[in-house]
């Protein structure tokens, strides 16, 4: 377990994040997501992450749900506000946002010192739990000013107040988060998707300031979404459909992969959790299989001479951390 920044707040390397079983691009039954939290646990899986944006609130209900039961010591759990979500007699389903659910709410961008406290105690009711560890800002990428001005010190009044643990903001960006940890007092920064074996903008500035700050990154998206897990033609990046050239370096990286005795999966993953600035990788499941398989390969041995071909190769920048240690 690893605390996230100084907050007292612990998360585990391996962690669960929740947006699949909101019905991300397809259909989950509840009884699918529950045995895909149930083997997580089984896994030692004790962080859990989700959002209200996660299938209209969806995963927050039915993660609450499928913990209720367990000692609530034991694990930890994250949640995000910007979004709130406003009944709506619209119909249709939400597709256009990327979950298969009724569309029955709507997203509302409010960054808004009143809305990060609706936003929280809205989600601790879907949860079905009186407090969460720690909450992100979640995509201020065009609320900038508002996020800094009024959100931030909302969550820095929760925090000092004993409502939640820690707090931070999570991103599909490395520059802003970069910024929020220079210029605040966050405990951790979620970065989706940029500290991955195909981009490491992170590396930049971000990486660097969380370590000279002592602040705490989780890292998302370290499979970019499904292409570093499964490369195939049709295969996803950052929730597009991957061009040519992305999936032509990542079957190189597979077959590089194969060749060492491992998997691309478990290298991505690896990879992810190398840098020391980072305390926790979030794997987005949608099944129990799913669940073992990224805990399998989490603690999967990858060859050092995989790393060293990676950057005799070009594939991977010199200054990137590598594994040290082959897990056994």
């Amino acid at each position: 377990m690893t605390v996230l920044g100084r907050s007292g707040v612990e998360v585990a390397p391996l962690g669960f994040g929740a947006a699949g079983i909101g019905n991300l691009y397809t259909a989950v039954s509840d009884e699918q997501a529950h045995e895909a939290i149930d083997a997580a646990w089984a896994a030692g899986m004790r962080y859990f992450d989700t959002a209200p944006h996660y299938g209209i609130g969806l995963s927050e209900r039915r993660l609450g749900a499928a913990l209720r039961a367990r000692p609530r010591t034991e694990y930890t759990i994250s949640t995000k506000v910007g979004r709130r979500l406003e009944p709506w007699d619209g119909g249709g389903d939400d597709l256009a946002n990327g979950f298969a659910v009724p569309a029955t709410h709507r997203r509302v961008w409010d960054f808004s010192a009143d809305g990060v406290r609706r936003s929280l105690e809205e989600s601790l009711t879907r949860l079905g739990l009186d407090r969460v560890d720690a909450v992100y800002l979640h995509d201020p990428d065009d609320h900038a000013e508002q996020a800094f001005r009024e959100a931030y010190p909302a969550l820095e009044k929760l925090r000092s107040e004993g409502v939640v643990g820690a707090v931070g903001a999570g991103m599909n960006q490395a520059g802003m988060l970069a910024r929020f940890v220079r210029d605040t007092d966050v405990d951790m920064v979620l970065c989706a998707g940029r500290y991955t074996l195909l981009d490491q903008r992170a590396l930049n500035d971000l990486l660097p300031a969380a370590q000279e700050r002592g602040t705490s990154v989780v890292v998302g998206g370290a499979f970019n979404s499904g292409l570093l897990a499964d490369p195939r033609p049709g295969a996803t990046y950052n929730y597009t459909r991957a061009s040519a050239e992305l999936l032509d370096r990542a079957l190189r990286l597979k077959t590089l992969a194969g060749r060492h005795g491992t998997t691309l999966r478990a290298a991505a993953l690896a990879f992810c959790a190398a840098h020391p600035a980072v305390a926790s990788v979030l794997v987005g499941t949608r099944s129990a299989a799913e669940v073992r398989d990224c805990a399998e390969q989490f603690t999967a041995r990858v060859p050092a001479g995989f790393w060293q071909e990676l950057r005799d190769t070009g594939l991977l920048p010199p200054d990137a951390p590598v594994p040290t240690e082959e897990p056994s």
